[in-house]
């Protein structure tokens, strides 16, 4: 195992003193030894920093603590805080490359979990040398007492997972943050995350659909637990009513999708940002999906249906 690379463990918490000690007693039971734990508290004002610290002196040399800031950036900043901060301290880190997981505080890692990503990540790079790649699996979701819910968070969510392309990823976010491992090519390009990106995970999904790859595992890799404190939250997967009311219902319904809105701002940012760089057609993805900032409600619906297509 000494022969494959060193590892870095990305872990943002906030108030997450009830399961953080399961999450980081997971991460330490790896099979995949060669890793170290990067963790930025984002100002928690409950017994998590006492749980860092604790784990910190009795982990030295696996748990690496950043130095608490006092600052509140959110998940999604928080995350960019630590890819920026591991990529300038690699050496200081022992990395040799800079080998990206991301954690939650209230999640359960499978045993092997970074063993399997690792050696998919190795083939990847042997295939495509040099270009950013990022790998995510399936997960099981579970109670907050750790019982099953659902074996797939892909079909409990009612993912297409068959579309993960980059068309689909403008307005899908298909990527499960606490699953996903990157390389260095994809970190150092597609940093920093800007704060209109709806979260980290989706913009670098973003990224590496866009200019590398996304491959996606079908082998369950983590235990989502799902409680009343998720930032985002596993939701079950409903079918639209397909009844003649319905319709009419949805036709007449004026109100835009907020969320929607947000997507637009996403794709727009990121065609500003990438757009030079991009072929025509990814493009056009780009363009049609920023039109979904109008804000009428059928017409941003129908621009959302004439996104999916491409």
């Amino acid at each position: 195992m000494n022969n494959y690379p060193k590892i870095a463990v990305l872990l943002s918490t906030y108030n997450g003193e009830k399961f953080l000690s399961e999450q980081l007693d997971s991460l330490l039971e790896q099979t995949y030894s060669n890793l170290i734990i990067v963790i930025r508290d984002d100002d928690s004002c409950d017994g998590t920093n006492l749980i860092i610290d604790d784990y910190s002196t009795r982990y030295k040399g696996k748990i690496h603590r950043i130095h608490r800031d006092k600052n509140n950036l959110g998940a999604s900043a928080s995350f960019s805080y630590l890819i920026e901060y591991t990529l300038r301290e690699k050496k200081r880190l022992g990395l040799t490359s800079a080998y990206l997981m991301f954690c939650d505080q209230d999640d359960i890692w499978f045993p092997e979990k970074v063993a399997i990503q690792v050696k998919e990540m190795l083939t990847a790079e042997r295939r495509i040398p040099t270009h950013p790649i990022l790998i995510h699996s399936d997960l099981h979701v579970v109670s907050a007492t750790n019982q099953l819910i659902a074996e797939s968070f892909i079909k409990y969510q009612g993912l297409e997972i068959n579309r993960n392309d980059f068309a689909n990823i403008i307005i899908s976010n298909l990527v499960t943050g606490c699953t996903a491992l990157i390389n260095e090519e994809l970190a150092k390009n597609a940093i920093p995350i800007p704060k209109k990106a709806i979260m980290h995970d989706w913009w670098l999904a973003l990224f590496a659909s866009a200019t590398g790859e996304v491959i996606f595992l079908k082998t369950p890799l983590v235990y989502y637990r799902q409680h009343g404190l998720n930032t985002i939250g596993a939701k079950k997967f409903k079918k639209a009513p397909t009844s003649a009311r319905s319709l009419w219902q949805r036709l007449l319904n004026t109100e835009p999708n907020q969320h929607l809105f947000e997507v637009a701002a996403q794709a727009r940012e990121f065609q500003k940002i990438y757009g030079a760089k991009l072929k025509l057609r990814e493009n056009i993805c780009l363009l049609v999906s920023t039109f979904m900032s109008v804000n009428i409600g059928p017409l941003q619906r129908l621009i959302y249906r004439i996104a999916r297509t491409l």
